[in-house]
Parts: C-alpha cells; structure tokens; sequence
C-alpha cells in the first residue's frame, strides 16, 4: 500500500520557523511521503532550507519572490490591501500575504492531508478543504488575537476568525500548542477542542556545564523590540545586589538598545551584552553557555498570555534555569516542573528585583534548577516525548 501523502504549508522559512520543519522530519521518518511549500523568500533561505531536510526524502517546493515588475506588482498588491484593511476594514486574503499564489500551486500537488501553518496557509487550507481535500490546521498562535493594537488596524481579523473558526469547525484536524490555547479557541469557536502538540524540541546531547563564575541570563527572539517585557525586567535588574550579566539576542534598532541601556545602572552596561540574530540551528549551543534563562511574556494580547512561550521548551533543552512572567501558556509548564525556576509578575520593580537576588545569588538553588531543567527536557517536555501526540492525531485523521 503506499504511504500516505501529507502536504505543508508554511508562510515562511523553515529555517525561521522550526515547528513546520520539526513536524515533516517526523512524519517523513515514520514513513509518510512529505512534501512541504514554503512562503516567499531568496535563494539564501532557500539553501538554508534545503540543507535542513537532505536526506529527509522530503520535498521541498520554496515560492521563490517573482523577478521584476511581476514581483513588485505582487509586493504592491498586499500593500494595498493592508491599506484597505486599515482605511476600510475590507477583510482581503492578500493582507494576509501572497495567499492566491501559495493556494494556486498547493492545488497542483496531490495530497491525502494538507496541514497548514500560519494565517497565509490557513486561507489556502480553507479552500483546498471546500474543493474536497483532507485539512488539519496546526494553530501555533491565536492569529485574531495577536499583535499590539497599533499593528491590528491592518490587519483582516473578522477573516482571521473565519478562518479559525472552519479550523475548528470543518477541518479534519486541528493542533494548537498549549492546554491554555485551546480551551480558550474552543469557548470562542466552538468545535472540536484542538489536539495539543507543545512546541518542544528535539532533545539535545548538551549536558548542563557548571555555573558560569558569574550568573549569566540570556533572552532570545528574532528581534530585540517593544512588547517583550524587556523593559520591566530592566528596571528590575538595575536594582539587583548579586553580581549578573544579561545577554539579549536578536535584531536590535540602535534607538531601542539605547533606550533599553538607559534603564540600568551605569556599571551594569559592561555586562549587559547585545548579539545578532543567531539561526536556529545555532541556538541550543549558544543558549547552553548560560544559566537562567527568561521567559517574558505580557499578558497582552491575549495570545501571549495563553501560548507557552517557546524560550521555555528551547532553554529546559539547554539545561538552563528559567525566570518567568506567569501568563496562563507559561504556568501549565511550571505546574507540572515547579522546580526549574523563578516565574513571578514583573510590575513591581522592586519586589522583582529582591526575588532576583534570592535566585540569582543562592548558587546551589540555581545549580538545583539547572538540573531539574535538564530533568524536564529529557523526560516531559521535548519534541521526543511530544511527536507521538502528533502522529497520532494524523493517523487517526488519514484512517476516518
């Protein structure tokens, strides 16, 4: 009999978007036939991609950005639909990205499941599902509650709760990545309760070092930015006693790095160190040079409070200790591996900065967290322990 065919679908990179990939391995390695469409990028991330799934057997078809006028008409036309969203509120698939062009060649590839990934795949997967064909939606983020409110006038959000709500609703299959999340999609959609896969990672063969002679704590994102918790977190640090250095990685504009330098004491600048965005692959050992790492998601908008942070999941995998702001997403992992950490408000400078100390300078409670870290990896919270839940749920969608 042959294998069964799964199709999908990704906005982006999988080189900057390691859910999508982390789920083709698997699946690929269990012996289904994978064929993935990424969004639109250029020939670098696509020999990134590339080198990612070699000897797979997956296929990978990247939407390479069309040459020319064609590409600027393309550029312009998802402009001008966010500009209709914003002026408007004209709910256009193409604010969402090059929709019509990821559907056009999704149609052309035969498949027995499509799974889509982020609000782009998601419109596409809606039409392919009315055509006749086998969908499951892998909803990582709550797409209609995201972003700050600046961000969302432009963007479609009655399409985007269409969209979740057929997810749910109609699809054959929905994932989402915390227990948080989809009690709240289900309140609000109605439909099947969303299988929960955690966006865990495959386990790396790094065991915990011993503590850095000074207590070393490490964020990472694609971008260093506004709407992180980095600035509470600042003002908490710059009051601290114990001796600590502070690493932010990612893309950071120089006025918001002053802004943030700004907000410690004058001493603490030597120690508050800035690096580029590191790729993905290149994290876990980065991330393992450290001892605590943070976690600071707000609680606004609603999907940051409901979504476990992946800087959890990456730095457990690290064996590093974790400090924690307590949204409902970061609470379920502290629930069930209390041990690893320090998770508390960060709206008391302060108060914030007196529990700091009594982590950050009590060596043996921080080696203990370390450890447990590591513990929680190996034995809960990795892509080892998560992928059958995934596999599952597929084989269970392919059989009906």
């Amino acid at each position: 009999m042959p294998a069964a065919r799964i199709l999908i679908l990704t906005s982006g990179p999988l080189s900057r978007n390691p859910r999508p990939l982390k789920e083709a391995l698997t699946l690929a390695r269990h012996g289904y036939t994978v064929t993935v469409i990424t969004g639109f990028e250029g020939a670098r991330l696509v020999a990134e991609d590339e080198a990612l799934v070699t000897g797979s057997g997956i296929t990978l078809l990247p939407l390479l950005p069309p040459p020319g006028f064609r590409g600027f008409t393309r550029r312009l036309r998802t402009a001008l639909a966010r500009r209709a969203v914003y002026h408007f509120g004209w709910q256009i698939a193409s604010a969402l990205g090059p929709a019509p062009a990821l559907l056009h060649v999704a149609r052309s590839i035969a498949s027995d499941l499509v799974i889509a990934h982020n609000e782009t795949a998601l419109w596409a997967a809606t039409r392919l599902h009315r055509s006749g064909r086998r969908v499951a939606a892998d909803l990582e983020d709550w797409y209609s509650e995201d972003l700050l409110p600046a961000a969302r006038r432009a963007r479609p959000l009655r399409l985007l709760r269409a969209l979740e709500h057929a997810a749910l609703n109609t699809f054959d299959l929905a994932f989402t990545t915390s227990h948080a999340l989809a009690a709240a999609l289900q309140k609000t959609h109605g439909g099947r309760l969303a299988t929960v896969v955690p966006n865990t990672f495959p386990l790396q063969p790094l065991a915990p070092p011993a503590l850095n002679p000074t207590s070393s704590l490490v964020w990472f994102s694609q971008t260093v930015g506004t709407g992180r918790g980095l600035e509470s977190f600042l003002r908490a640090w710059a009051q601290i006693a114990a001796p600590s250095r502070l690493t932010l990685v990612g893309r950071c504009a120089d006025p918001y790095r002053q802004s943030l330098c700004a907000l410690v004491r004058p001493e603490q600048l030597a120690r508050l160190v800035f690096v580029d965005f590191v790729a993905p692959q290149d994290l876990p050992g980065l991330l393992a040079r450290h001892d605590i790492g943070l976690a600071l998601e707000p609680h606004e908008p609603l999907n940051k409070e409901l979504t476990t942070s992946n800087k959890i999941y990456q730095y457990l995998n690290a064996g590093l200790a974790v400090i924690a702001t307590p949204t409902a997403g970061q609470r379920e992992v502290f629930t069930q591996a209390p041990a690893i950490g320090l998770i508390r408000a960060l709206d008391d400078p302060a108060a914030t900065a007196v529990a700091l100390d009594a982590f950050v300078g009590d060596r043996a409670r921080l080696l203990a967290a370390r450890q447990a870290a590591r513990t929680a990896a190996e034995t809960r919270f990795s892509w080892e322990q998560t992928a059958p839940a995934l596999l599952d749920a597929v084989a269970a969608a392919l059989a009906r």
